[in-house]
Formats: structure tokens, sequence, C-alpha cells
């Protein structure tokens, strides 16, 4: 559909952001700064391997996690991932992946050869799932829900729902053609929103180049988005999480006496794990 006029009040951006740059992973919000604003959504990476950077063999990359879930948007390539709760294996093209830590798991992944990207997000959990067992679910490309541009990789949109079992949130890959104008309407209580551009420019209204991560002002207004050239991008809203951010390492709990008992169930598992020499450091 062609760019036609606005049909209700523009809804402001907030704030913008490029990120941080570490060789082919940009770092575009972490819980300690814009993941305050934009809580349930905590952490945002985009990762772009090329070949220019050697990337880190999967026997080193292990790492753990306690109170949040991770969600990969696989749009370039493949990567290979494994998790302390036996899961392993390939992300493809159009793949997304929903690790839900809960109470500790330790996991790990490499990029396959050729160019390969995409995003990876973090997710605060709420209390009754921060310390809960974990929880895993691949989806391969032909299983994720598209309606017009978009595709669902968390919650609901355009009667269709994603088949992960998340905290009620949103979470779509959407792909606009030159020109093309597409609105979001959010959920009713959706007042956190925001974008992150992978390819092309997005108008929303002001532009937003790839490379960026936006946030709109606070509300349950639609927004609007017009495409400048072929436009990739991600989208989230959600209601606020109404609890604090208390943060470890790689945890983020919504207290300090579950931080301790993530941490303490992470330590655990990495004791067997250097135990059995998955762990060489």
């Amino acid at each position: 559909m062609l760019a036609r006029p606005l049909q209700h009040p523009v809804r402001e951006l907030l704030y913008r952001t490029s990120g941080h740059p570490h060789g082919p992973i940009t770092r575009l919000m972490s819980p300690g700064d814009l993941g305050e604003l934009i809580k349930p959504f905590v952490f945002l990476d985009l990762f772009g391997f090329d070949g220019r950077y050697a990337p880190t063999p999967m026997d080193f990359g292990w790492h753990p996690h306690s109170g949040i879930a991770t969600v990969t948007v696989m749009l370039e390539g493949s990567v290979r991932y494994a998790e302390t709760t036996g899961k392993e294996g390939i992300l493809p093209v159009g793949s997304v992946e929903w690790m839900r830590a809960g109470g500790g798991v330790w996991h790990t992944g490499a990029p396959e050869l050729g160019r390969v990207r995409g995003f990876q997000l973090w997710v605060a959990l709420p209390p009754e799932l921060e310390n809960a067992a974990n929880a895993s679910h691949y989806v391969m490309p032909e299983d994720v829900p598209t309606e017009g541009p978009a595709r669902v990789i968390l919650g609901a949109y355009g009667g269709l729902r994603s088949p992960i079992a998340a905290p009620p949130m949103n979470y779509l890959s959407v792909s606009l053609k030159a020109g093309e104008r597409w609105t979001y309407h959010p959920p009713q209580g959706h007042t956190v929103a925001w974008v992150a551009v992978h390819e092309g420019v997005l108008r929303a209204p002001s532009p937003i180049p790839s490379g960026e991560l936006a946030i709109f002002e606070p509300s349950e207004r639609s927004i609007d988005f017009v495409a400048e050239g072929a436009t990739i991008f991600v989208l989230g809203s959600a209601a606020k999480h109404p609890h604090d951010l208390v943060l470890g390492n790689y945890s983020v709990h919504t207290s300090a006496g579950a931080l301790r008992q993530g941490e303490a169930e992470i330590r655990r598992i990495g004791h067997q794990l250097r135990a059995n020499g998955t762990l060489r450091r």
C-alpha cells in the first residue's frame, strides 16, 4: 500500500540510538540503560557476521542466564546453538529462538559460514517465571505466522498468534517495500513501543536509519510507518513491566532474593560443566 495522509495523531519518538558496536555485534540497549524505559524488553543486540571477524568457537561461548528469556530472530544465514537442557541444533534464516532461562541455564552459539545477521533480545520475566523451570522453543521459518508484512515472533497480530508461550507482549519482524505504509495498532494496555531497523530507512514520523533503535512515547496510540526504500525492522510492544530490574552479570530479576536464587543455580550448573570438561575456563 502506498503512502497516504495520516489518519490519527502522530506518536512521537522519545529516544533514538545507534548503540555501541563491538566487532560484529552492536549493543543497542541494556538493562542498565534504555531497558529501564521499555521493560519487559531489556536488552537488544544487532549482530552481523560477514567473515571479517573470527566468531567465538562453540566450546568457548558458554555463558549463563537466569530470570530472563532470550529471543533470537534470524534475518540472514544460520547459527548453531546448544543448551544445558540438552537441546542443540541449527537456526536457519527466518527461524526464531525462545530460550526461557527461568531459574538458570547455560547456552552457547556460533554463526555458520557466510553472512549471518539477526537480532537477539532479552525479555524480563515476571516473578512467577523468573525462577521457574527453564523452557525453550525453536520455531522453524515455515511455522512463524505471517500477517501482511509482519511475522509474529511473540504475542498476536492480525488474528494470528505466535506458537511460543511467552508472557503477554508483542514482538514482530516487519518487511516493507519502498514507499509502503503500515500502521501498528497496539493492544489495549501496551504503552511501551519501540522499533529497531535492520535494513533501509523507516519514517515514523522522522527517519530511522538501519542500525538504530527508536523508542516511542508511552501511549496506546497507533503508530504510522512509511518505508524509504525496502526496509526490514523489528517492533516490540507491551504493558510496562511493573517490577524493578535487579541485575547480575547475565541475569535480570525482580528482587535481590530472586537474583541470589538464580545465581546459585547458575553456579551449580557451572560446576557440573567444569567437572565434565564442557567449560575449559
